[in-house]
């Protein structure tokens, strides 16, 4: 068994299921991050670029057409799930400079020295050995490429988390552990922790930016049923497993919630999310 084994389980038997069946209103609620991470990318055409957690394309197809005929992407994921519905999506919008692979980009032997970026949009929390899945992909760059991801800033600066967060420990109590120090989507919530794993996979100009996308809320069912899928509150669900009367509770009381929000017109919630860069 690897280090990473737990990860590869959890996003091939349930994290990618869920999320494949959830694909359009998780694309929808994340489209501003998007537009950041491409902003920040400022990709000039003819990049070849290594995408790591590709999922089910949601970046990779705009990555793709942003680099050109004359760049490439190679994209790669842990999840079959999910990229079962990448490929689907490739073949469909006809551009032919984008590889698929299936792998755990901690362990996964890259080309070397091959790409001019590597970047990620929410996929490079879920390592178990983080600094060595950094200096792995590290590896894959040109002396003088760029690694430029986003990930989650913490739990308290992301509202569209926090309401349900907050009333599944009322009603559960406290997680054994904060979420940003678990392995998953707010493990890189510190800052300082981000640097000193890049800095000790042996990237050098490390810059953290704060951006603020706004998060597209669904209607309050969709919600309600995403919180206890995925993301803080599902993990919390999860470890503390309370009974069906219970979870039913806790769905019913984030459904209210955001109904509340939805009465004011659609809902668009505030978020936090780092945009972090560094230097072979």
């Amino acid at each position: 068994m690897d280090a990473n084994d737990a990860q590869r389980r959890y996003w091939n038997e349930v994290a990618g299921p869920r999320w494949v069946t959830a694909q359009g209103f998780r694309e929808r609620r994340n489209q501003d991050s998007l537009a950041l991470l491409l902003d920040r990318l400022c990709l000039g055409g003819g990049e070849h670029l290594l995408e790591i957690g590709c999922g089910t394309a949601a970046v990779t197809l705009p990555l793709a057409r942003a680099v050109g005929e004359r760049g490439r992407v190679v994209a790669v994921d842990i999840s079959e799930p999910m990229l079962e519905v990448a490929r689907q999506r490739v073949a469909e919008s006809g551009l032919r400079n984008v590889t698929l692979l299936l792998g755990d980009a901690q362990l996964f032997a890259f080309e070397q020295a091959a790409f001019d970026i590597v970047t990620s949009r929410m996929g490079v929390m879920f390592f178990a050995e983080p600094v060595t899945a950094f200096h792995n992909i590290r590896g894959a760059l040109k002396p003088d490429g760029r690694l430029v991801f986003a990930c989650w800033a913490p739990l308290a600066e992301n509202r569209h988390w926090l309401i349900s967060y907050e009333i599944a420990v009322r009603l559960l109590g406290p997680a054994v552990t904060s979420p940003e120090h678990e392995v998953g989507p707010l493990a890189f919530g510190n800052p300082d922790y981000v640097r000193r794993i890049l800095a000790g996979a042996g990237f050098a100009d490390i810059s953290i930016e704060r951006a603020h996308p706004t998060i597209i809320g669904g209607s309050a069912e969709e919600e309600a049923r995403q919180a206890l899928m995925m993301g803080p509150t599902a993990r919390l669900i999860e470890t503390k497993k309370p009974s069906e009367a219970v979870r039913q509770k806790i769905a019913d009381e984030v459904a209210a919630a955001f109904a509340a929000l939805a009465s004011a017109g659609p809902i668009m919630l505030p978020a936090t999310i780092f945009l972090v860069a560094a230097r072979k």
